[in-house]
């Protein structure tokens, strides 16, 4: 008895994780062919991806939980003017403020898994970290507020920001 094959395909999660400080040319061409290998996966199915891309005429909503089965962030590996709207995906943006890659992923699943509109989020605009009572850093970017009031964050974060601000001070000298 021959067995029957599902129509279509059961989906699959890839995940890179990138731990190195920089992005080299090695990881650059890996990265590429990634890239490459996703569009290829999604070909016969573009309609059910949805890029998340700031010039899109569309914002995101809940309904587009319902719509799209795969969320693509980022470009592909620092194209200017990005590439991937002219690779057939209907985009979405998360409103008019930039955000960082974390907030904007965190953002998308809030409003598509628990049906939260994207203005009824609170945010934190362009937060001003406080290191000392003389030291601070405006971050250029928007974030989801937590319940302590103070913008999501990796863990770690924090230090990495106040270690970099001590570095470009001890440079100047």
């Amino acid at each position: 008895m021959a067995q029957q094959q599902d129509p279509k395909p059961r989906s699959l999660t890839y995940i890179v994780e990138h731990l190195d400080p920089e992005l080299g040319p090695w990881s650059e061409l890996e990265y590429i062919t990634i890239a490459r290998d996703v569009e290829d996966l999604y070909r016969d199915t573009k309609d059910r991806v949805c890029l998340l891309d700031p010039s899109a005429a569309k914002d995101l909503s809940p309904e587009d939980g319902d719509t799209f089965d795969v969320f693509l962030f980022g470009g592909i590996l620092g194209d200017d003017p990005p590439r991937a709207t002219q690779k057939g995906f209907e985009g979405r943006r998360l409103g008019p403020k930039q955000m960082t890659t974390d907030t904007a992923v965190r953002v998308t699943r809030i409003v598509v898994q628990d049906k939260v509109p994207l203005d009824k989020i609170p945010y934190d605009d362009f937060p001003e970290l406080k290191f000392n009572e003389h030291e601070s850093t405006d971050l250029p970017f928007r974030y989801v507020r937590g319940d302590d009031g103070k913008p999501i964050m990796p863990e770690g974060m924090l230090e990495l920001i106040g270690k970099d601000a001590d570095k470009a001070i001890d440079d100047l000298f």
